[in-house]
């Protein structure tokens, strides 16, 4: 089958898709971001999922030049699908690359869309959208699939080709040509889903299904805390069950598990019903890190009794990434963290070794991002389980915290330590 195939969004999904597929087609890598094709072209990528010498012997071409597009037979759209600061789905990078695909899509074209949809999204707006503007008709002149993507970032483990896939076409020919090329890269196998709408549905229970577990044991931990029982205590008695989920608390963010269930609770009500368990799920999430904050602030005020302000406490952040062993801030909480003391004028610094200062955009997070704390600590908030954070040995932590400090160590990355007279708290 010789085809040309289009991946337009080179980020953590794109970029690995145009990497396998130019194992066995004519790949053309497009994004609008003109500084990561200039890197990508260095053979550099950004997030160092891939090396110089992958990337020198990476068969795709990658460009910011639309032009480039013209002639391909496959466009796979991989773009990000936020929500708006009212939580609401931001569709406009996945218009923006409908419109671009539109205008060079011609007869017996198929356009698959790996970012995240809620049910009915890919038909109901887009295949309108293509319509309009290629003056093309749908499961006649041009086809359609849907595979979301399942990539966790961090995980070398769970790569592109080592996760089943789900695939799903909007007629049985397309289905058969959109299984035939992702079965080329994928070696955990294909899942043929019984619609598009199946497969969009699909993707965000995946996620919301983590949530809403995670909010759960956060809402535990808020209880037991109250209780003053140890959560993770309660969790290594518990899992002790043949069928125990194990999962820890701890603040959630991301691209996925944090914005997902937004999607579909958008949907939902606009066919008038109310997600009460999507929504609870998620405000109890949305507010662990002010909750995190109160319980440190608290704690203090307890133990120090400062004044209204922090002006003369030191406090260090290790991780801002929103999870372990990756180089991706998108809606991390700790931000959150940072903000809330940021607003009790404490002296404040933050290290983590897997992100680069050119991935902050702010300009007061910028000049508190540094390799190593330059003053002795009166707290610390250990905020990701980084493989970085758990080889520092009990003296790293002695040399650098006052004595009566705190550690706040939200993945208890530190249980079993003893640590003279640091207090270590946790969820």
């Amino acid at each position: 089958m010789n085809k040309k195939i289009a991946i337009v969004g080179l980020g953590y999904v794109g970029l690995p898709l145009a990497y396998e597929f130019s194992k066995h087609y004519n790949v053309i890598g497009y994004d609008i971001d003109k500084s990561l094709i200039d890197s990508l072209n260095n053979n550099i990528d950004s997030k160092e999922y891939y090396t110089q010498k992958e990337l020198k012997n990476c068969n795709a071409k990658f460009s910011k030049n639309s032009l480039d597009l013209n002639g391909a037979d496959i466009f796979i759209i991989t773009v990000p699908t936020p929500v708006t600061k009212n939580k609401k789905p931001d569709l406009r990078p996945l218009i923006n690359a409908t419109k671009i695909i539109s205008k060079k899509i011609r007869g017996n074209n198929i356009v698959i869309y790996e970012s995240t949809m809620y049910p009915g999204l890919t038909e109901e707006i887009l295949v309108p959208l293509i319509e309009k503007i290629s003056f093309l008709k749908y499961n006649e002149d041009f086809f359609v699939g849907y595979s979301p993507e399942r990539i966790s970032p961090g995980v070398k483990s769970k790569d592109l080709t080592n996760i089943k896939k789900i695939i799903s076409g909007s007629n049985k020919k397309t289905l058969k040509i959109i299984k035939q090329i992702y079965k080329k890269i994928i070696k955990a196998g294909l899942y043929e889903a019984k619609s598009i709408k199946v497969a969009e549905a699909a993707k965000i229970l995946e996620n919301m299904q983590r949530d809403l577990n995670i909010s759960l044991i956060n809402e535990a931990s808020i209880i037991f805390d109250k209780l003053n029982i140890n959560t993770y205590d309660v969790l290594d008695a518990a899992k002790t069950k043949w069928n125990f989920i194990n999962i820890e608390p701890g603040l959630v963010g991301g691209h996925c598990i944090s914005v997902d269930p937004y999607y579909l609770k958008y949907k939902s009500e606009q066919i008038g019903y109310t997600p009460n368990v999507i929504s609870s799920g998620r405000k109890i999430n949305e507010n662990m890190a002010f909750y995190v904050s109160k319980k440190i602030f608290n704690y203090i005020k307890k133990t120090r009794k400062p004044s209204s302000d922090l002006k003369n406490f030191n406090l260090g952040i290790l991780g801002l990434s929103f999870k372990e062993n990756c180089p991706d801030i998108r809606n991390s909480q700790v931000f959150k963290i940072i903000d809330f003391f940021k607003k009790k004028k404490c002296n404040l610094q933050l290290i983590d070794p897997v992100i680069t200062k050119k991935d902050l955009k702010d300009n007061f997070i910028r000049n508190i991002f540094v390799k190593k704390f330059t003053k002795k600590l009166d707290c610390l908030i250990i905020t990701v389980k980084h493989n970085n954070f758990i080889k520092l040995k009990d003296d790293y932590y002695l040399k650098l915290m006052n004595k009566n400090s705190l550690i706040f160590d939200v993945k208890n990355i530190l249980k079993k330590r003893n640590l003279k007279d640091i207090k270590i708290l946790t969820l």
